[in-house]
C-alpha cells in the first residue's frame, strides 16, 4: 500500500505556508492568507485541498503543524474572558508578581494589564505541610462561580496556595466550576505543579485564557480532516503533540519553535554551528540563537506574562509586517495589534489600518508586480499602492497641523520603519548578547578546554 500524503504548516497570524509530499515523493508548496473569509474558512484545510487537487479519495497520512494562534491572542490581548479564583488574602498576589523592576532608572513603570478580567478570593487556607488552616467555603465559590458565568464569563484559573503540593481543594473548586457550567477550566496542580504561587498563578491564568481560542482552531481544523489522519501540534518544547493534548500554556511560542528546529537543521547542513535566528511575522518578530545545541527554559516572560512550561528560549516582540502604525497626537506609535490577514494591511483592499509592509509599499522596498495578486474577492487584484500614498500623505499634514513640524510622507514612513526595527535589534541584542547565558556557557567551557589542551594561548579573546 503506497504512503499517503503527509503535510507541514505553518499557521501564522497572516500567512499559513504550507509544504506537502506526495505519496511519490515528490514536494509541492503553497502560501495562502490566514483569513480570507471570501474564498475559504481554513486556511490549512484550504491549502491541502489545493495541493491535493480536489481529489476526494487522496490518502492523507499527517498533517504536523505550528501555529501562532496562541502567541497572537496573547500578544494582542485577545484571549478569553478568564476568572481567577486563588486564595482569600493572594487577590494582588500575580499583579505584583516578584517586585522586578525591568528598568532600574525609569521611576514610571508601565506594567502590562493582567490576562484574568475579575478575581474570586476563595476561603480556604492549607499549610505548607498540609494542615487545613481554613475549610473551603464551597457555598461563597459555588455563588461566585454562578454570577461570573451569568456576567459571560466562560474561564476560570484556579490557583491556590501550596495546591501544587496538597490539591483537595484545588480538586473540588473544579467540580464546583463545572456546575456552574465554565468551559475551560484550568487548575494549577495540573498545569504548573510546581512550587512559587506566582510563577504557577501566571502559567494557569495563561493556559485558561489561550486554551479556549486554540481549541475552537483545533476542531476547525479537525472537523475538516479524515478520521484516520494523524494531526500533531508543535509544542513550545520543540516537540510534537497530539490534538488532545496541545494547550495554552504550552502552545506560546508553537509557531517559533518550529523555525528554530528547522534553523537548527539548516545551519547543521551548511557546516554552521553558531547562528541568530530572525523570524519576522505578520504580528510577531520572534528572535533565538542556536549554538549547536537548543537553547531551553523553563520559566520565561512572552508579552509580559510569565509562563512556566519547558519551552525553547525565543524572545518574541510585537513588531511584524501586520503591526498598525498611528499617530496618537503626540509621537508615532507601532502596534502591539496587528491588521492580521483579515482585513490586513492597508493595500490588502479591504479597509485594513496602515501597517509596517503599507510603510515598505510607500517607500517602493515592496514591489507590487513581484507580490502574489490574492488580495481581491476573487484573488486577483495586486497590492493597493495609490490608497498607501494617500492615506500617509494625509497622515503627515496631520503630524505638521499637532505638533507644527513639517514632515513628508516618505519621512513618516521612514520613522514608523525605525520604531519597528528598533524593537527587533533589542529582541537581537537580548537573546545574542543580553540573554545567551548557555551560549555563554558553552563557549567558557570550549575555551577552558581549548587553553587545557594548549591550543589557547591566554590572552583576551573577543569571541568571549
Amino acid at each position: 500500500m503506497a504512503q499517503g500524503w503527509q503535510f507541514w504548516i505553518d499557521r501564522g497570524g497572516t500567512f499559513t505556508d504550507i509544504v506537502a509530499r506526495a505519496p511519490e515523493g515528490i514536494l509541492k508548496t503553497a502560501k495562502l492568507l490566514s483569513e480570507n473569509p471570501e474564498q475559504y474558512a481554513d486556511a490549512a484545510i484550504e491549502g491541502i485541498t489545493r495541493l491535493l487537487g480536489h481529489a476526494p479519495d487522496a490518502n492523507v497520512a499527517s498533517v504536523k503543524m505550528g501555529t501562532t494562534v496562541a502567541t497572537n491572542a496573547l500578544l494582542e490581548r485577545k484571549g478569553e474572558p478568564t476568572l481567577l479564583a486563588i486564595t482569600r488574602g493572594f487577590a494582588d498576589a500575580l499583579a505584583i508578581g516578584y517586585q522586578a523592576r525591568p528598568k532600574l532608572f525609569t521611576r514610571a513603570i508601565a506594567k502590562p494589564a493582567p490576562l484574568y478580567a475579575e478575581v474570586l478570593e476563595v476561603g480556604e487556607r492549607v499549610s505548607a505541610d498540609g494542615e487545613i488552616v481554613e475549610p473551603l467555603d464551597e457555598t461563597q465559590a459555588a455563588a461566585v462561580f454562578t454570577a461570573a458565568r451569568a456576567r459571560g464569563i466562560n474561564a476560570v484559573a484556579i490557583v491556590l496556595m501550596h495546591g501544587y503540593r496538597f490539591p483537595d481543594h484545588e480538586r473540588r473548586l473544579r467540580k464546583l466550576a463545572e456546575a456552574a457550567g465554565f468551559t475551560q477550566i484550568s487548575v494549577s496542580h495540573e498545569i504548573a505543579p510546581l512550587i512559587k504561587l506566582v510563577g504557577r498563578g501566571d502559567t494557569t491564568v495563561a493556559d485558561a485564557y489561550l486554551s479556549p481560542a486554540l481549541r475552537r482552531y483545533v476542531r476547525q481544523v479537525t472537523s475538516k480532516l479524515d478520521p484516520g489522519t494523524r494531526l500533531m501540534f508543535m509544542q513550545s518544547s520543540g516537540g510534537l503533540a497530539g490534538e488532545g493534548a496541545f494547550t495554552g500554556a504550552n502552545a506560546i511560542l508553537s509557531g517559533p519553535a518550529g523555525g528554530i528546529v528547522g534553523m537548527a537543521k539548516t545551519a547543521g547542513g551548511a557546516g554552521i554551528a553558531r547562528v541568530v535566528g530572525f523570524d519576522m511575522g505578520g504580528t510577531s518578530t520572534d528572535v533565538s540563537l542556536y549554538t549547536g545545541s537548543f537553547e531551553r527554559t523553563h520559566e520565561t516572560v512572552v508579552a509580559g506574562t510569565r509562563i512556566r512550561a519547558p519551552m525553547l528560549s525565543i524572545h518574541t516582540v510585537a513588531a511584524g509586517g501586520g503591526s498598525i502604525c498611528r499617530f496618537d497626537g503626540t509621537r508615532l506609535r507601532v502596534g502591539p495589534e496587528s491588521a492580521g490577514a483579515n482585513p490586513g494591511p492597508m493595500s490588502y483592499r479591504r479597509g485594513g489600518p496602515l501597517t509596517i509592509t503599507d510603510c515598505n509599499l510607500y517607500l517602493g522596498r515592496i514591489q507590487p508586480a513581484h507580490f502574489p495578486a490574492i488580495f481581491g474577492p476573487a484573488g486577483d487584484q495586486p497590492l493597493d499602492r495609490d490608497t498607501v500614498i494617500r492615506h500617509v500623505d494625509a497622515l503627515a499634514a496631520e503630524v505638521f497641523a499637532a505638533t507644527g513640524r513639517p514632515i513628508t510622507g516618505a519621512a513618516l514612513a521612514e520613522g514608523f520603519i525605525a520604531i519597528a526595527v528598533d524593537d527587533m535589534a533589542k529582541a537581537v541584542r537580548q537573546i545574542s548578547i543580553h540573554g545567551s547565558t548557555m551560549g555563554s556557557l558553552e563557549e567558557f567551557r570550549r575555551l577552558v578546554r581549548a587553553y587545557e589542551s594548549g591550543r589557547l594561548t591566554p590572552h583576551i579573546d573577543s569571541t568571549f
